[in-house]
């Protein structure tokens, strides 16, 4: 792993500053202010204090930010709520933090074209609640649902549980207004659900993390709502048992809307926290599935769970299935409370990566693997429908004060980097839907090569040519 600042030299001289937020209505260069966005909840803070933080009340104010680092040459890093999981989003010595937050309206909500206009800055579970007074769902839902904001789930291309069924962020962007790194604002994409008109910009700026361009809003497909849910808990002796019995599923034609693997360690961290017994079922080397099927009845939604179920009881210590809501939420505990319950044990590295489902099991095996070699301790969770695993490395001493300040000992570090030599020897990448922001450079370039990568600084430096953006996060 990686955290190095490249790019455009840290440092700005103060007299210059004030000449940016002469004509700015909200920004503060307060102690508190600057630290807190040096940090996400990679737990990895970028070295130094930003120069200010500037809260845009409007695109305007955004065009003249990229306009004056443009021409000061000064770091731009963009920042939402700052829940990103890899650094992207953390701002050190000298940058200029821009704050999207303030932009945080729905413009608009069209039932009948199925479309949402929003603000970068608007919360995820917001613009989805909004969507739901028309019948119809936001189809991503990030873990952090409830805290990150649009723009930030479109710098990272994020995914989430319902990825089993509707993909991530990029299947639901139709078109985004961008600032870019002098100020022009321009609208990529389209309102329409086809059209082929030009090379495919918005897909180039979705998941860019910041270093092409500033969203500041996006026009975003809405899909009906599920008229019903049935819910699933299959418990399994191994977490390799688990992720063959998830193979197994997505082989036998099931589209479930969720299929998530959690493994024992975290049930037992679920059990002290919630006061369940879900790792008694399974012990502490099992693992469960929680899985979920929709439909446009509760006939249909039943039939479809049925179908799964058929597929994972002869595989299964136990297959409970339901279409009773109140169970339902009593079965999701044990994916819903899995990070917050691990997170309450202590500072955790939370990590990402994706194999091909074929290999879901050799992955999670290989995890385990890794564990002992290091003598870490690693819980496992999955969305074990596309294979993205999400290994939460747990970091020795990290529950005392100021230890999200201390750096990572080294054997979490090797940890972490033997995660990455894994996914990347199974046939898969490096990160699945968190993004590669500074922490995953080194990895990422590998998993690119050469050619890729310069194709990459080719690109950044016709739509960024000075390196503003998010230098520390730039190949």
């Amino acid at each position: 792993m990686t955290s190095t600042t490249t790019g455009v030299e840290a440092g700005v001289d103060t007299s210059l500053v004030d000449g940016l937020v002469a004509d700015l209505s909200d920004w503060s260069v307060e102690p508190t202010a600057l630290q807190a966005a040096r940090r996400d909840r990679s737990g990895v803070p970028a070295p130094g204090d930003p120069a200010v933080v500037v809260r845009a009340r409007s695109v305007a104010e955004v065009q003249h930010t990229a306009r004056w680092c443009s021409a000061t040459r000064t770091p731009l890093v963009v920042r939402g709520a700052g829940s990103g999981l890899a650094g992207a989003a953390t701002a050190g010595a000298g940058v200029v933090v821009l704050d999207l937050s303030r932009l945080d309206r729905i413009v608009e909500v069209d039932p009948v074209d199925q479309v949402a206009v929003v603000e970068a800055g608007v919360v995820t579970a917001a613009l989805d609640a909004a969507a739901a007074e028309h019948g119809l769902m936001y189809a991503p839902d990030p873990g952090s649902v409830g805290i990150s904001t649009i723009g930030g789930n479109i710098a990272t291309n994020a995914g989430g549980l319902r990825g089993a069924k509707h993909g991530v962020t990029r299947e639901a962007v139709l078109a985004l207004d961008v600032v870019l790194a002098d100020g022009r604002l321009i609208h990529v994409g389209r309102r329409t659900l086809k059209g082929v008109t030009g090379y495919d910009l918005v897909g180039l700026f979705t998941g860019s993390e910041g270093t092409l361009g500033v969203v500041v809003g996006a026009t975003l497909r809405l899909l009906p709502r599920p008229a019903a849910v049935a819910t699933a808990l299959a418990t399994f002796t191994s977490v390799a048992a688990a992720a063959a019995a998830a193979s197994a599923v997505v082989s036998s034609g099931v589209r479930p809307l969720v299929l998530e693997l959690v493994d024992g360690a975290t049930l037992g961290a679920i059990d002290a926290l919630a006061g369940t017994a879900l790792q008694v079922a399974t012990g502490p080397s099992g693992a469960v599935l929680v899985a979920q099927t929709d439909g446009s009845s509760s006939a249909a939604a039943r039939g479809e769970l049925d179908r799964l179920a058929a597929v994972l009881t002869p595989l299964a210590l136990t297959v409970e299935a339901t279409d009773d809501a109140a169970r339902a939420e009593q079965l999701l505990t044990a994916r819903r409370a899995a990070l917050p319950a691990v997170e309450r044990r202590g500072r955790v590295l939370i990590e990402d990566i994706a194999v091909p489902l074929s290999r879901l099991a050799e992955a999670v095996e290989g995890v385990q693997g890794i564990a002992a070699q290091t003598g870490t301790e690693i819980y496992v969770l999955a969305h074990a429908a596309d294979g993205n695993l999400h290994p939460l490395i747990a970091v020795p001493g990290g529950s005392g004060e100021g230890q999200d300040e201390a750096p990572l000992p080294p054997q979490v570090l090797a940890a972490a980097d033997a995660v990455f030599d894994l996914a990347l020897r199974l046939g898969g990448t490096v990160t699945g839907e968190h993004g590669v922001g500074s922490l995953k450079r080194e990895h990422a370039a590998r998993e690119l090569g050469p050619d890729v990568v310069e194709l990459q600084h080719q690109l950044k430096a016709v739509l960024d040519p000075s390196g503003i953006l998010n230098p520390h996060t730039t190949l």
